[in-house]
């Protein structure tokens, strides 16, 4: 069986390995705010990606395992988004119970 690669994933760890200085080519003024933005710029994108090869293919132009490879994008996309929005609550919480 193949292994279904999930572009968006793959651009939120390049985003996170550049802003971790572990690229060169890292863009200056990168913030965890720019990287969460284009995570959530690049799950949406895999979203509308699927629903457009959904209404291709109730319109008959389209393939079914395209649709469910974008589904499955789009899903996958959407709990790495989930699990960052857990982590970053988590990691608040925490900071909050930090007595000062």
């Amino acid at each position: 069986m193949a292994a279904i690669v999930n572009p968006a994933a793959i651009n939120a760890y390049a985003r996170a390995a550049k802003m971790g200085g572990g690229d060169a080519t890292a863009e200056a003024g990168s913030s965890f705010g720019d990287v969460l933005g284009g995570v959530l710029k690049d799950a949406m994108q895999s979203g509308k990606e699927a629903e457009t090869k959904a209404a291709g293919l109730v319109q008959g132009k389209g393939d079914l395992v395209d649709v469910v490879s974008a589904m499955n994008s789009a899903e996958m996309s959407l709990e790495t988004v989930v699990a960052i929005r857990d982590k970053v609550i988590s990691a608040y919480q925490e900071i909050m119970r930090i007595p000062i």
